[in-house]
């Protein structure tokens, strides 16, 4: 009887030991995946042949759109999952369109069109009815990622970033880069907060608030594409 409890009581600590690894192992794993992931778009990106004219002229007509449109379907969840448009129907199979790097948060991660579950567990996302992440006037690109996902930090540190930070989104056609302008924490519901802004050129992060809370807030950094130096003296000469 003594030797059973003793089996038992090896089998329980087995297994908490287990319980408390598992997270670890499944967080590195993700983030093999993920650094996968941004390795292979990156060479990809560098190939010569690889510019994808027809998919960036589908981008700026999509966003054309829904800036017309004033992102009506935009509080819709179901939408909120649509990408922007079919990235396999022009040969990229694996559906990422950038990547993102947070150098205030260590991140770099893979950034998909669309913010499905699938997308979600793999990466960032880009939030249907908001802009594709190809900069330009009148449009902001809504990325939304995980407050950690099976162990994988993913957006966790977010409240790292400060004012002034730098953020780079890297698409198939270019580096823009982004400054932190403005940290704020809202209700789900208010989808105004995340629309885009007439003439500017934003990159919006989103996720949930507090920490492990299941999500009764949203934690949103507001990231602008402000005007180089010398745009600056440009448009003061002209």
């Amino acid at each position: 009887m003594r030797k059973l409890s003793f089996m038992l009581a090896a089998l329980l600590a087995v297994a908490g030991i287990c319980a408390m690894l598992w997270p670890v192992f499944t967080g590195q794993r993700l983030q093999a995946d993920t650094d996968a992931a941004v390795r292979e778009f990156l060479a990809e990106r560098n190939e010569p042949e690889q510019k994808y004219p027809e998919l960036l002229a589908a981008l700026q007509e999509y966003n054309q759109r829904i800036y017309n449109e004033k992102q009506s379907g935009l509080a819709d969840l179901e939408a909120c999952e649509e990408p922007a448009t079919d990235l396999v129907a022009y040969g990229i199979e694996d559906e990422i369109i950038g990547v993102l790097e947070i150098p205030a948060m260590e991140l770099t991660m893979p950034v998909y069109l669309g913010a499905s579950d699938a997308h979600l567990a793999a990466g960032a996302a880009v939030l249907g009815n908001t802009s594709a992440p190809i900069g330009g006037d009148n449009t902001n690109c809504v990325i939304a990622g995980h407050r950690g996902w099976r162990g994988a930090d993913y957006f966790r540190y977010i409240d790292r970033l400060q004012v002034g930070d730098t953020v780079k989104l890297t698409n198939l056609w270019e580096i823009l880069t982004y400054t932190v302008t403005d940290i704020q924490i809202i209700q789900p519901h208010e989808v105004d907060k995340i629309k885009i802004q007439q003439s500017r050129d934003l990159l919006t992060l989103l996720t949930c608030h507090p920490y492990a809370s299941g999500g009764r807030q949203r934690y949103v950094v507001y990231c602008e594409k402000l005007p180089t130096m010398s745009q600056s003296r440009r448009a003061v000469l002209f």
